[in-house]
């Protein structure tokens, strides 16, 4: 459904060259997608973008969703059908070393695509793509819904919850005719072949393992909602495809894993070492730092009620695939052939193939 849709569809994606953007270009160019990405240059040095050969199945745009005017030529020039933003400053405790870049991205970069949008008549679906963390954390034992608080603690967490915000009143204000559907999606914590970025768990212990070192765990207790890269994006896709086929689709939906899934770090960490093999090993090493939240999960009720969405893969899956990508790579095998076979074979198994 989702390649048979997208094919030739004019999609517009901010933040393409990031982990998640990347994978979700990927999809995309598949589908036969004309694909326009914008974004401000790869995130990390080594980026996935760039290995695997992106900048050659799309249309990609440097420049900064700060950048309003130059926004505004890329859509008049593309004439997008589809807005998927996920430029964003993503990391929480960069967030806390620069919160006005992070406000400043985030936020006004938030406002400008929307004022894009709002200016392209050609768009008829956009998403925002934000975080769990946008909810008011009360550390409890059960998921947040789409409608508890919105107020995420650290600047990264807050500015996204602003994002919504944004989103809302945009909504509220300039899209009520129903021409253009718009929809924000709050997913957890994903993980996949490709992710270089600082302070994330399975990057850290990838690292680690190439090194034949120690993997250094900084908070073993906390509890998220793991998920493999594919699930949030086809999340998304098929989120973005169903409001433009039908406008009633448009709304707030958190996607996440079951609850079986929502594992602590160090159980993570544990099956990563199983799963990795050559007797990997992890240390608990808390070396101080600002507040992250210990415990967080999602209700994922909603988009399951709606649209029959289920994830596909679930933890072990996650990591298997992570490591099969990671050991291709580190073998300078072709990692865009691997990327291309976990799309099909996820997409297979999420139709019942």
């Amino acid at each position: 459904m989702i390649f048979d849709f997208y094919e030739n569809k004019k999609v517009l994606i901010t933040g393409h060259t990031g982990f998640k953007g990347t994978w979700l270009t990927k999809i995309l160019a598949m589908a036969g997608a004309e694909v326009t990405g914008y974004s401000n240059g790869e995130p990390t040095a080594p980026g996935l973008f760039s290995i695997s050969g992106m900048e050659k199945q799309c249309c990609s745009i440097m420049g900064d969703i700060r950048d309003l005017a130059h926004l505004k030529q890329v859509f008049a020039e593309v004439q997008p059908e589809i807005v998927l933003h996920l430029a964003a400053q993503p990391i929480v405790r960069d967030s806390y070393k620069d919160p006005v870049y992070t406000y400043e991205t985030n936020v006004m970069g938030t406002v400008n695509v929307l004022e894009c949008v709002r200016q392209t008549p050609s768009v008829k679906s956009f998403l925002n793509v934000t975080t769990d963390k946008v909810y008011h954390n009360r550390e409890w034992e059960w998921g947040y819904r789409e409608d508890d608080p919105l107020d995420g603690y650290d600047p990264y967490s807050n500015s996204k919850s602003c994002s919504e915000l944004v989103t809302h009143s945009y909504k509220n204000s300039f899209f009520t005719d129903g021409a253009t559907a718009i929809s924000t999606a709050r997913a957890g914590n994903v993980i996949g072949g490709g992710d270089f970025a600082n302070d994330r768990i399975i990057p850290d212990c990838v690292r680690a393992a190439m090194k034949k070192e120690v993997i250094p765990v900084r908070n073993p207790h906390s509890t998220r909602p793991y998920q493999h890269v594919l699930e949030p994006l086809c999340a998304y896709l098929m989120i973005a495809m169903k409001q433009y086929q039908d406008g009633k689709y448009a709304g707030y939906y958190n996607v996440g894993p079951d609850e079986k899934d929502c594992v602590t770090t160090g159980e993570l960490v544990e099956l990563f070492c199983k799963l990795w093999g050559e007797g990997q090993e992890w240390k608990d090493y808390f070396a101080g730092g600002p507040h992250e939240a210990d415990f967080l999960k999602l209700d994922c009720s909603r988009i399951k009620k709606v649209f029959g969405w289920k994830p596909v893969w679930g933890i072990r899956d996650a990591l298997e695939k992570t490591i099969e990508w990671s050991k291709n790579w580190i073998a300078d095998e072709d990692v865009n052939a691997v990327m291309e076979q976990q799309i099909c074979e996820y997409l297979s198994r999420m139709s019942g193939v």
